[in-house]
C-alpha cells in the first residue's frame, strides 16, 4: 500500500494583506480570519500588535511568509495616547493600578523631556511582555502572580514628538522606532521621568517597513467582500516588502540554477542580501559574496 504525504488545505495563494486591525483583536485572531477569507493554504503576520492597539498588521500569504522578517526588521511608526498620573502593571489600560501621582506634566515640560529618549538608548521591556526568561515567556511569569527579571536592551527611537494635550490627564505622541522598543516600555519610563506616573491609554500603529495606512484594509471592507478572487485584487507582491534590498536580475538558467539551490556567479556586483529576479518575478533572496550568488529562500512563484 502507498501511502500519500498530507496536502497542505487551502488555496496556493501568495502577497501581503494589509490589515488594520481593529480593537480587541488578538494577532493571531486576524491572521486566522483573514487565512479562512483567502482559503489561503499558509499564513502568518509581521510584528505582533496587542489587543488594545489597532492599525498596521502586515499580513503574509503563501511565499511571502518567507520574507516576514524582512518586514519584522523594518521601522514602524506609532501614535498613541498616554494617561498621566497611574502606573499599571501591564503599562497599558488593561492593567491593574500598581502606583498613582497627583501631579501633571505641562506641554512645555513633555517636550522638554523627549530628546532624552531619542536616539539609541536603553529601555526595559515590559513585564507583560512576549521576552523569554529561562524559556518562559515574561508575560506568562507575570499572569502566574512571579515578577519577571528582565534586562535593559538596546533600542532605536528615530522620532519621537508631542501632538496634543486635549486635557491635564493625557498627552498624544508620535514616535517611529526599529525593531524591538515598546510604546508601553516609553509611557512607563517618561512618566517617571517626568515624576507623574503614565501608561498607554490608546495606540495606533501606523507604519511597518513599507506598508502604510493608504494601503490598510480594513476589517469591515475584508467581510463585505464575498469573492476569493475578488479577495485577491487587495494583496500586494510578495515583492513588496523587499523594496530596501537590491534586485539582481538572473538569465532564466541562472534562475532555475537558484531555484534547486545552486550557486551562480555574477561578474563586479555588491556584496550582501540581494532578491533575484527574472522577467519582472522574484526568484529567491541570495547572499552575494566574491561575486558567488547563493540562495538563501527560493521562492516558488
Amino acid at each position: 500500500m502507498v501511502t500519500m504525504g498530507r496536502k497542505r488545505r487551502g488555496r496556493p495563494v501568495h502577497g501581503w494583506f494589509i490589515f488594520d486591525k481593529p480593537l480587541g483583536m488578538t494577532s493571531t485572531q486576524a491572521v486566522g480570519k483573514v487565512r479562512r477569507a483567502f482559503d489561503a493554504a499558509k499564513a502568518g503576520h509581521a510584528g505582533t500588535l496587542d489587543p488594545l492597539a489597532t492599525g498596521i498588521l502586515p499580513i503574509a500569504l503563501g511565499e511571502a511568509t518567507k520574507v516576514v522578517s524582512a518586514v519584522q526588521d523594518g521601522a514602524k511608526a506609532y501614535r498613541f495616547t498616554i494617561r498621566w498620573g497611574e502606573e499599571r502593571d501591564t503599562d497599558d489600560a488593561e492593567g491593574q493600578v500598581v502606583e498613582q501621582s497627583d501631579s501633571r506634566p505641562d506641554a512645555a515640560g513633555i517636550t522638554a523631556a523627549l530628546p532624552q529618549f531619542t536616539g539609541e538608548i536603553q529601555q526595559v521591556p515590559p513585564a507583560y511582555s512576549a521576552i523569554k526568561v529561562n524559556g518562559a515567556r515574561a508575560y506568562d511569569l507575570a499572569r502566574s502572580g512571579e515578577t519577571p527579571i528582565l534586562a535593559a536592551r538596546p533600542i532605536r527611537i528615530d522620532e519621537l514628538r508631542l501632538i496634543d494635550c486635549p486635557d491635564p490627564d493625557h498627552a498624544v505622541l508620535e514616535m517611529i522606532c526599529g525593531k524591538g522598543a515598546y510604546v508601553r516600555g516609553l509611557a512607563r519610563d517618561l512618566g517617571r521621568h517626568l515624576g507623574c506616573l503614565g501608561h498607554v491609554s490608546e495606540l495606533r500603529r501606523t507604519r511597518v517597513g513599507d506598508f502604510d495606512e493608504s494601503v490598510a484594509i480594513s476589517l469591515d471592507k475584508l467581510e463585505d467582500m464575498g469573492h476569493k478572487e475578488a479577495l485577491d485584487d487587495l494583496l500586494l507582491p510578495v515583492e513588496a516588502a523587499l523594496a530596501d534590498i537590491p534586485a539582481l536580475a538572473v538569465t532564466g538558467p541562472e534562475a532555475e540554477r537558484l531555484r534547486f539551490g545552486q550557486a551562480i556567479r555574477v561578474p563586479h556586483t555588491v556584496e550582501g542580501t540581494v532578491y533575484a529576479t527574472t522577467d519582472g518575478r522574484p526568484v529567491a533572496l541570495a547572499k552575494i559574496h566574491a561575486g558567488e550568488v547563493r540562495p538563501v529562500r527560493v521562492f516558488n512563484l
